[in-house]
């Protein structure tokens, strides 16, 4: 067999797993597409995140005759930046879901390649495949490594990356209008200017830690399956605010381990008990806490257009200094 005989029988595979693997022009496995099952009634709470995402991806999508009277298309891009472990991801799958598009999650090692000019290229492939197969959503994590500010870049291939990163968006106006950008930062501050230009990443979203309601839902969707007591989730969320989901899905491993060493000695499945919870909840801090400590920084000083006033605004409200 051959190996693009080999290929196309992969290829086959994932796509009767809703999945399709893209290559480029050398064959090489850049990354592969899909169709999320998520909604947004499986993301808990972020009412205002999701209204203002409806209103600048999914209604354009559904109802694009009202919204063309407007001199508005389906497509666009946006922005989620915010403390790690928040769910960016989970929500821009969600977005695929929710208009039922393909989705692309390319990450910065699917794109560079060991000669100049192949990494630009690989990521106009990818523009390419998502245009090829539209509606789709292309979310690309951690932007700032991929789009960081050239003026603090001194590898000339690095600053060309983003030249092109900036190309592929600009083209997103002219012929795209069922391809959707979502990218995913957790320093905002760090991208290049020319990427929050209107037209490009113009809609910049905040995405919160978890309220407390969310975080017993996090909790008790962790703890699913797993030998349990009597619990009491509602005094372990309210014990742990600002506590990010990566967060409480560590605190259900710190129990978990707690309940396993005691099983090692009893010889019997020991169940998770509250006060295992109690004490893998005390035992951690948030790490959302550093983040807000250096977003506060720069949406005091730094801030000229007030984009980071969100993150002012929660933090007031939410009590932290």
């Amino acid at each position: 067999m051959s190996d693009q005989d080999d290929r196309d029988e992969l290829a086959g595979r994932r796509r009767n797993k809703l999945k399709v693997i893209h290559f480029d022009k050398n064959g090489k496995d850049l990354i592969e597409s899909e169709k999320p099952h998520e909604s947004f009634e499986d993301v808990a709470g972020l009412e205002e995140v999701k209204k203002k995402i409806r209103m600048n991806f999914i209604l354009p999508l559904k109802q694009p005759e009202l919204f063309a009277a407007y001199g508005r298309e389906a497509g666009g891009s946006l922005l989620l930046y915010g403390p790690p472990g928040c769910g960016k991801t989970f929500l821009a799958r969600a977005v695929a879901g929710e208009i039922e598009a393909n989705f692309l999650h390319i990450e910065l090692q699917a794109i560079l390649g060991m000669y100049v000019g192949q990494s630009e290229n690989n990521l106009h492939d990818l523009f390419e495949k998502a245009r090829e197969s539209k509606p789709c959503v292309i979310f690309i994590d951690e932007l700032d490594a991929l789009g960081g500010s050239r003026n603090q870049m001194r590898q000339h291939h690095d600053r060309m990356l983003v030249n092109q990163l900036l190309l592929e968006l600009d083209g997103l106006r002219t012929f795209n209008d069922q391809v959707f950008v979502i990218g995913a930062t957790n320093t905002p501050w760090y991208l290049d200017s020319a990427l929050r230009r209107p037209g490009r990443f113009n809609h910049l979203i905040f995405v919160p830690p978890p309220e407390e309601a969310e975080r017993e839902a996090i909790l008790k969707l962790k703890l699913a399956g797993k030998p349990l007591s009597s619990l009491e989730l509602s005094k372990i969320a309210r014990e742990t605010k600002h506590f990010s989901g990566a967060d409480l899905e560590q605190i259900v491993k710190d129990a978990v381990e707690a309940a396993m060493e005691r099983m090692l000695q009893s010889g019997e499945l020991e169940p998770i008990t509250q006060d295992d919870m109690k004490k893998s909840a005390k035992g951690r801090k948030a790490t959302t806490l550093d983040w807000f400590a250096t977003a506060k920084n720069y949406a005091t000083f730094s801030d000229v257009n007030g984009d980071y006033q969100n993150v002012l605004d929660y933090m007031k409200a939410t009590g932290l200094k």
